[in-house]
């Protein structure tokens, strides 16, 4: 058994890096003869193989498994860095914990630190105790038990009462039924026709419903009572029960495990505990670090804006649902495309935050108290969906646990997306100016955040807020440094007085004299040579350790990301989602505007290939001046290049403009949605012809494999494309048959599932027999698991998000194409794609 003893705890250490942590961390183990001092080296070349964060501060650095002969004895050590160090892009550690173990014994302590890693107010008490015990006590796992759950056998069968079925199961989730798990159980329920309802000390809930079940306030350990009535009652009964014994989803990292720094009107949040350092200088004002980096700018007080008067009464009921149910749609198509962004951005955990949205957005319960206040009471759509809204989440806000009260935040995040469509107007965040600024607020919504403007948004300071809240989450996917938790004397600062924030260490110096604004200054411009070192690394092509090169692109949604694509190394940009310049807007955009966004990326790219993905938005991502009938199943329905043909004037536009940039740069063109070579041949023709009349250079046309039909037919499109991109995302859901956006699917909707890799390889193979490359654009290209698989089937390009290039250039850079090869093989011959990352582990 791994242990854990006081010699080998270091508290109040400060770290310049991950690696000065890393060196820290190995020199305990070496001085308690744990390890040689080689040992240290193994761990620093282990950050480049796989991540050893763990989530939530804390990071289990250890070596490489060919080195284990320098490990003299299985041992721990931890290194207490009270104010942080970065450990990667967007992820702050407190507790390093070192690992000496010459066999999978570090697999136990995994399993041992799952209690402490799930617990934030524990990690941040431990990051900031000067008692040496305390850690002790808390992570030594010799020292640990954990309870083990009640299995499902061990429950009462399931029994008939009346006409439905019950049983009891206990919550066995990390932080108990809060948003996600409880997304995850209500998509479940909705699957099946029979009534649903779950039971908890003395709460009735609708198991459809994401608010009634949050209402229920189940804690770790709680026990519900789930009771189905109906034609699949059995099934829907068995289903569930197995769901919630599993955990609902919760192996994944917790976005919303968060402790809550919350204040009162006229209270101050709490600071952060004190450590052994010199007192404050005047007026620095300490808060919760959330987001590494340091930003100086002036302050931007942001004020929300009141809310649009109402009418309360209205004259029509029939108008004001159909009004109602239009924004719900609405919405739900924007929540869609922000979870398509952040998934981009910072991946699928971050993401999340979104599809709860979505299930507060097409809530049952709620929509159908909005709906009954319009028929019974004749009030206008925008009055009963407000008042339903707020009587929800002041009943979720209300609860004891302070998890699932914050949630009502969310709710009226949800809610004030959908009073926007309703009323028309820009109700909640006020414009912000257009220059750079610390934006400071009471809080923010996820959508406030997600829609931020990283150029001109250079740090956020907030009251209220902790280190994991969506705040935090989405500030570190779009790396602006933040500051969570200051109280309300951050909303007594002036706007335009110029600021220091330190989202590393988590603190806010407003007006700082000439010296300190120079030594900060500084402090940035060490920042800022740090991440030109990682960034001048990215330069370096990307080519395995025998010889073999592999491009590697961005995937961009917006005009200032071109540039950003050279800044991080991007070698083209892969993947360009014109619907940027669509959305959000009451008419489309016409061929100039287009013309300056697509020359203006161009013109950033310096010469670098640029691949213009055409209009991809359909009866999923409806568009506000295009008339759509209601579709049952819009995956499935007019998307993409259908759209494009129903639309002829909107494609002309958007192709004449793509052509007329061609002469500005290397811009190809690629078609989305793609099924048969028939749909292929007649875009093509549309470019040629649009390409005579402007007398446009040549320019190179492809298609996105992303449906399996496209796979199927590689061998026969290869003679008539002149590449591929392969949609990862939508192939793996029409592969699978199964909605990637549905939270109770999302875990087995995976791209590595040997199916998927099999249409993989049957379109590389048939792409490169006519001589024509092919890319991967899906977000499995991002996945460091896949990557090798990815390239041991020869894929030509990976294009994905900016935040990614450095670190999958420095993967591929480490690997060795035939060992890459070796593991596409074995993959291919896999049954499932849980064997598929059990190889991919077993080989890292």
């Amino acid at each position: 058994m791994v242990s854990l003893g006081p010699e080998n705890v270091r508290i109040a250490a400060h770290a310049m890096d991950k690696a000065d942590a890393i060196h820290q961390a190995g020199v305990i183990l070496v001085e308690g003869g744990y390890i040689h001092p080689g040992y240290i080296q193994s761990m620093m070349k282990r950050e480049q193989v796989t991540a050893t964060y763990l989530g939530n501060g804390i990071a289990i650095p250890h070596g490489l498994p060919q080195d284990r002969q320098l490990i003299q004895r299985t041992g721990l050590s931890v290194l207490q860095v009270p104010h942080g160090v970065e450990w990667n892009p967007g992820e702050v550690v407190y507790l390093v914990v070192g690992i000496a173990a010459r066999s999978d014994e570090h697999i136990g302590v995994l399993a041992k630190l799952t209690d402490v890693l799930e617990d934030e107010a524990t990690v941040m008490r431990l990051a900031r105790t000067r008692r040496v015990e305390d850690i002790v006590a808390a992570l030594d796992p010799s020292r640990r038990t954990v309870p083990v759950p009640a299995a499902v056998q061990a429950q009462p069968p399931a029994s008939m009462l009346s006409a439905g079925y019950r049983a009891d199961v206990e919550v066995i989730g990390g932080t108990g039924l809060h948003a996600r798990p409880a997304s995850v159980f209500v998509a479940l329920a909705k699957q099946f026709r029979s009534d649903i309802r779950v039971y908890h000390d003395g709460k009735t809930a609708n198991g459809k419903s994401m608010v009634s079940m949050l209402r229920l306030g189940v804690e770790r350990g709680g026990v519900i009572t789930i009771t189905a009535d109906g034609p699949d009652a059995a099934k829907a009964l068995e289903s569930l029960q197995i769901a919630v014994a599993e955990g609902l989803g919760e192996e994944a990292p917790a976005s919303d495990t968060v402790a809550e720094v919350s204040a009162l009107p006229g209270q101050t949040a709490p600071a952060a505990p004190e450590t052994p350092e010199a007192p404050d200088e005047p007026g620095l004002i300490r808060g919760i670090a959330a987001a590494p980096g340091i930003a100086i700018a002036p302050i931007h007080q942001l004020r929300k804006e009141a809310q649009a008067a109402i009418e309360q009464h209205a004259v029509d009921s029939k108008a004001e649902r159909s009004d109602l149910d239009h924004a719900i749609d609405r919405a739900g198509a924007e929540l869609e495309e922000l979870h398509r962004t952040i998934n981009q951005r910072a991946g699928e955990a971050e993401a999340r935050i979104f599809l709860a949205h979505r299930e507060f957005l097409e809530d049952p319960d709620l929509i159908e108290a909005a709906r009954f206040r319009i028929d019974h009471s004749e009030e206008s759509a925008a009055f009963a969906w407000r008042a339903a809204v707020e009587e929800r989440a002041g009943e979720l806000a209300a609860l004891n646990d302070p998890l699932l009260a914050a949630r009502a935040d969310d709710l009226r995040d949800v809610g004030a997306r959908v009073m926007r469509l309703l009323v028309r107007t820009n109700e909640g965040m006020a414009p912000l100016p257009d220059h750079q600024i610390i934006l400071v607020a009471e809080d923010l919504s996820p959508s406030d955040t997600a829609s931020l403007n990283p150029d001109l948004v250079k740090g956020i300071c907030t009251a209220l807020g902790g280190p994991n809240s969506h705040t935090a989450i989405l500030a570190r996917s779009l790396d602006i440094p933040a500051v969570v938790g200051c109280g309300r004397a951050v909303l007594e600062l002036a706007t335009g007085m110029t600021a220091v924030l330190d989202g590393s260490t988590g603190t806010v110096l407003p007006d700082p004299n000439p010296e300190r604004l120079d030594a900060a200054q500084q402090a940035q411009g060490v920042a800022g040579s740090r991440r030109a070192a990682v960034v001048e690394a990215a330069y370096r092509p990307a080519i395995t350790v025998d010889g073999h090169r592999v491009e590697v692109a961005a995937n961009i949604g917006a005009v200032p990301e071109a540039g950003r694509t050279v800044e991080a190394g991007g070698e083209a940009v892969g993947l360009l989602r014109t619907e940027f310049l669509f959305q959000d807007r009451t008419d489309p955009p016409g061929e100039d505007e287009q013309f300056e966004a697509y020359k203006s990326m161009a013109e950033a790219l310096g010469g670098l290939p640029l691949i213009v993905r055409t209009l991809d938005a359909g009866g999923d991502k409806p568009l506000p001046y295009i008339s759509m009938a209601h579709e049952d199943n819009p995956f499935l329905g007019q998307r993409g290049i259908r759209l494009s043909f129903a639309m002829p004037d909107l494609f002309r536009s958007q192709l004449r403009a793509i052509l007329r940039a061609a002469s500005h740069g290397d811009i190809k063109i690629m078609f989305p949605m793609i099924t048969s070579v028939h749909e292929f041949r007649r875009a093509r023709r549309l470019v040629e012809e649009f390409r005579v009349e402007l007398d446009a250079p040549e320019i190179d046309v492809g298609i996105m494999v992303e449906v399996p039909s496209s796979a199927v037919l590689a061998d026969m499109l290869a003679r008539e494309v002149d590449f591929f991109s392969i949609g990862t995302n939508d192939l793996t859901q029409y592969t699978l048959a199964m909605d990637r956006g549905n939270p109770a699917l999302a875990k087995d909707a995976d791209g590595l599932h040997p199916a998927v890799l099999r249409m993989v390889d049957q379109t590389v193979r048939a792409a490169h027999g006519e001589g024509k490359w092919v890319g991967v654009c899906g977000n499995l290209a991002a996945d460091p698991a896949a990557a090798a698989i990815l390239i041991g089937l020869d894929v030509d390009e990976l294009s994905v998000g900016i935040p990614n290039i450095p670190g999958l250039k420095a993967q591929i850079r480490d690997m060795a194409y035939e060992d890459a090869k070796d593991l596409a093989r074995r993959a291919l011959m896999c049954e499932a794609a849980d064997e598929v990352r059990a190889l991919t582990a077993e080989v890292a």
